[in-house]
């Protein structure tokens, strides 16, 4: 049963997220792909120019393209993502036996990161294509989830819906960062206020508030994007449509590595970072604050029974 709790609160966490903070991912996404050697995108110089941009040109619905992936993509990903993070937490420490140590954190996050990565790969491809159609593209552009996955396998097959999934795999170690961040410094919190008294898992929650979980979340993310914001830009790049020709602008990671460098230098690997810690930063508070408190009440209603 502790597994749904977790899956069911990391679900409904996910949702309120994206709501919230989507038309900062798709200035994001925009963002990541230009290279300026032509794009079938506007220019724009900053994120207010670029939301002001999208919504003159093309409206509420442009500030929402790629909702509906977005939406699946985040809330199945936060589902399986607390659901195997769980299982994990709770086979290392043997079933709440033992304390995990920093090392056993980030094995979970990783082991959680990897299975929900393959599952949803496809979605997360579909989100970035959506997200980058303008009125600027060429291509007849998706006209809805569906039709994306249709199109997608009739003219590249199956193969393409995992593009990206080599950058991907090395962005587990963003959860593996952010989930070990968040919990040692949940410990450090809860075991301050508790007189030096040790704490359990369980025991340290009933220390801590909405606002803690929300600097906590705010904290641990602001660290794990640092490091792994890199292979973000290389994976939208990778997802990105092919041309009327049928040929990718990148053919592969290391393709990708190489033009960025040469033509953009360090600066190209963090195309974006500004609108992504605006919707990041705040994103991981709302989703630790909504995750901490169903799973409280989970567990309160579960007591109950």
């Amino acid at each position: 049963m502790w597994q749904w709790e977790n899956a069911t609160a990391g679900a409904l966490a996910g949702f309120a997220t994206v709501a919230a903070m989507h038309p900062l991912d798709v200035v994001r996404t925009r963002f990541q792909v230009y290279d300026g050697r032509g794009s079938n995108l506007p220019t724009y110089k900053n994120t207010v120019n670029a939301i002001f941009t999208i919504t003159r040109m093309e409206g509420l619905r442009g500030l929402y393209a790629g909702f509906y992936p977005a939406v699946l993509g985040s809330t199945v990903s936060w589902g399986l993502y607390f659901f195997f993070y769980g299982r994990a937490k709770q086979r290392y420490s043997d079933n709440g036996k033992k304390d995990l140590s920093p090392s056993l954190h980030l094995a979970s996050a990783a082991e959680a990161g990897a299975l929900v990565c393959f599952c949803t790969n496809p979605v997360w491809l579909v989100k970035t294509r959506m997200q980058l159609q303008s009125p600027l593209h060429q291509a007849q552009p998706y006209s809805g989830l569906y039709d994306a996955f249709r199109t997608i396998l009739r003219e590249e097959g199956f193969a393409a819906l995992y593009k990206g999934i080599v950058p991907g795999l090395m962005l587990v170690s963003h959860g593996a960062i952010q989930f070990t961040v968040y919990e040692e410094l949940r410990k450090v919190i809860a075991n301050s206020r508790s007189k030096g008294t040790r704490m359990d898992a369980q025991s340290s929650g009933e220390l801590l508030n909405s606002g803690d979980y929300a600097v906590l979340g705010g904290c641990s993310k602001i660290a794990a994007m640092l490091l792994t914001y890199p292979f973000q830009v290389i994976r939208a790049r990778l997802q990105q449509r092919p041309g009327n020709d049928g040929i990718p602008r990148y053919m592969d990671s290391f393709h990708v590595l190489k033009e960025t460098a040469r033509f953009e230098g360090i600066r190209g690997f963090y195309r974006g970072i500004t609108p992504n810690l605006l919707k990041n930063v705040p994103a991981a508070s709302i989703t630790f604050i909504v995750y901490e408190n169903i799973l409280n009440l989970l567990k309160l209603t579960r007591q109950k029974e």
